[in-house]
């Protein structure tokens, strides 16, 4: 109990953070393009884990768990993080950050599907409850948000399948090395595809002309938003079940909307708290069947075994 509760206590950490990461993220892309943006946040992020992985002698991915490793990092550090980034060229943090919180649910479909954690009767009504107050929420904000939002809400959307699937798939290759060591593999993996991109379209010239306030943001996306979010993330997976850590999401909106409103002047309307309250009650109700989560770590624990 006191390893699980170690890890909600992380993801919820993290999650927290990471919800003023949308919010810093939402104001330093009106200053680059979202590849570029992501190569600079997770690069640095590499740069402050590596010497850390290094000092502590942690194990690191092997053989075959090396390129896998390699292969999430890519999908979720460089594909997700760009689509998260050209999202919100579109739609406020806030509004981002709620349609970011689909993510339990797609974890759910995903690790049924993959036979790790059933979805349950209780766990479909869940999805369905959350849902609507994802969809209650956006659709209702339609006149205090951007001309173009929506466009932004969908991207989010098809993009948190990429985190989903991190996270469902992450937890045996963390077994098979350590927390820090498995993101800074990953993150490097990832930062390395972005700068190559960013590089070859001119993005890393272009940030030449950052102001000030600029490269603070990027400097706190990189330590913060980069390095310690992922971390305390991936530490959370390797403790309790994806669906455990996925549901902390929910915490985003807040701490989003929080935050982007000193520093993007974005308003907190009544249909964003509709639909915190909306999905915060549909993740409760998908996630609190204690025999099911036992039954979903129970067969987790085998899988890793077996492939061990």
């Amino acid at each position: 109990m006191g390893r699980e509760r170690l890890g909600v206590a992380a993801a919820i950490l993290s999650s927290s953070v990471g919800g003023m990461t949308t919010a810093v993220t939402r104001f330093a892309i009106g200053a680059t393009d979202p590849i570029t943006l992501a190569a600079l946040r997770f690069g640095l992020g590499f740069l402050f884990l590596l010497p850390l992985a290094l000092a502590l002698r942690s194990p690191w991915p092997r053989g075959k768990y090396w390129i896998g490793s390699a292969a999430l990092g890519i999908l979720f550090f460089a594909i997700f993080f760009s689509v998260f980034n050209l999202a919100l060229r579109y739609t406020t943090a806030a509004r981002g950050a709620l349609a970011l919180s689909i993510l339990p649910l797609l974890t759910m479909a995903v690790a049924a599907l993959l036979r790790i954690e059933p979805l349950t009767a209780r766990k479909t009504f869940g999805v369905v409850v959350a849902i609507a107050g994802v969809a209650t929420a956006l659709i209702a904000g339609l006149s205090y948000a951007p001309p173009g939002a929506w466009r932004g809400d969908l991207i989010m959307l098809a993009g948190s399948f990429c985190f989903a699937l991190y996270s469902v798939w992450s937890r045996p290759f963390i077994a098979r090395s350590s927390p820090i060591t498995f993101v800074t593999a990953g993150m490097g993996a990832g930062s390395g595809c972005l700068l190559l991109f960013a590089g070859m379209e001119g993005g890393l010239s272009a940030s030449a002309q950052f102001a000030l306030p600029q490269w603070i943001a990027i400097l706190y996306l990189g330590a913060i938003g980069a390095a310690l979010t992922f971390f305390l993330w991936v530490f959370a997976l390797e403790r309790t079940t994806p669906t455990r850590v996925a549901s902390t999401i929910t915490l985003n909106p807040v701490t989003a909307s929080l935050l982007a409103v000193p520093l993007m002047g974005e308003p907190i309307g009544a249909n964003l708290l509709i639909g915190i309250v909306g999905v915060g009650a549909g993740i409760w109700i998908a996630s609190t069947d204690p025999r099911q989560a036992l039954r979903g770590s129970s067969s987790e624990a085998a899988s890793i075994k077996q492939d061990a």
